[in-house]
């Protein structure tokens, strides 16, 4: 019996349909670039390898970093599609710069905090893991080693070595919309530094990382939260930590009036002051911040010694310090969902 026409053409569609979903998913593929220094890779240099990926392409881009010790400054351009920096291991696989904030430019001028960075994140949908982000001037002042002003930036097992003003989360500062969301998230990381080493006006949540109070350490966190986030920086199950003497280090001071801190489930050293929190010598701070705790551990904990005008989450207050509530967003970025 032959087979009716319809069923022919069904066939036919069907056929077609599953052709067109296998290039669809080939399209969706990662694009796979290799740095090497040995020159067995695609590139010798990171540089190079952000520079060949696609502008605005759907496709995210892949670099895998080959262990070495890459001394070069970088920048991913806000053009850049979805990209993820993957090392083989964070203890050898090291970005270092040595930039510092007096250091002079071409025309004899400082190059300021922000040009001092190692590596500056313009781009939206960027990843790191298993790398090492160096600044490597040493104690001189302001030396930043990431800059981030993207959105939904994922850190996972990653390191960032520096003194003053490491890790800066630098927000839509200077973007024309100034609402634009900047949000971070940092996973099993560690983190260290001296003054205002996590600091800036983006949105981030560490989990389960050891934030590193070096020698001469004075505050952990300067935050500039915008008035109008509900979040700032969110430090979950994490350990604050380091080699600084004890009772030296306060756990934030506010960069801006409306600076947002809160620490859930950490476990606090030796090295954070009884009373934890300072107001830059801004009292009308102390009413429009909020610095807060929840079930805080260890020798650094002290509840009762901390400034009056910081908070102690209740079980309902902490509820809402969820990934998602903090970082979902209007889009509802989704943590869970994000491509590996």
């Amino acid at each position: 019996m032959k087979t009716p026409r319809i069923y022919k053409n069904l066939t036919f569609i069907s056929v077609f349909s599953i052709l067109l979903l296998s290039l669809l998913s080939f399209k969706a593929a990662d694009k796979t670039i290799v740095v090497s220094k040995d020159g067995k890779g695609n590139f010798t240099t990171i540089q190079q390898a952000v520079d060949a990926a696609e502008n605005g392409s759907l496709t995210r881009t892949k670099i895998i970093i080959k262990s070495g010790v890459y001394k070069e400054k970088i920048i991913i351009p806000e053009t850049k599609g979805a990209i993820i920096l993957e090392g083989e291991n964070p203890q050898n696989t090291i970005i270092t710069y040595d930039d510092f904030a007096s250091k002079k430019n071409a025309e004899g001028k400082d190059i300021g905090t922000t040009g001092s960075s190692t590596i500056f994140i313009y781009s939206n949908d960027f990843t790191a893991k298993n790398i090492t982000f160096e600044n490597s001037s040493g104690r001189v002042g302001q030396a930043v080693t990431i800059l981030t002003s993207g959105d939904r930036i994922i850190f996972e097992n990653c390191r960032f070595l520096g003194n003053q003003d490491t890790v800066y989360l630098k927000g839509a500062q200077d973007s024309p919309d100034k609402t634009k969301p900047s949000r971070n998230y940092f996973k099993n990381c560690y983190i260290e530094g001296t003054t205002d080493y996590i600091f800036g006006a983006g949105t981030a949540v560490f989990e389960n990382c050891t934030i590193y109070s070096k020698e001469t350490a004075s505050y952990v966190t300067a935050a500039s939260t915008p008035q109008e986030n509900e979040f700032g920086f969110v430090f979950i199950n994490s350990k604050i930590t380091g080699n600084a003497k004890e009772h030296s280090v306060y756990l934030g001071r506010p960069w801006r009036p409306f600076a947002k801190t809160v620490f859930i489930d950490c476990e606090i050293s030796s090295t954070i002051k009884p009373e934890g929190w300072h107001n830059w010598n801004k009292p009308d701070a102390e009413k429009t911040t909020f610095y807060a705790e929840f079930n805080s551990k260890g020798s650094g904990a002290g509840i009762s010694t901390r400034v009056p005008w910081s908070h102690q989450l209740t079980k309902e207050e902490k509820k809402k310090y969820t990934l998602q509530n903090i970082l979902g967003g209007k889009d509802h970025w989704n943590l869970k969902k994000s491509p590996k």
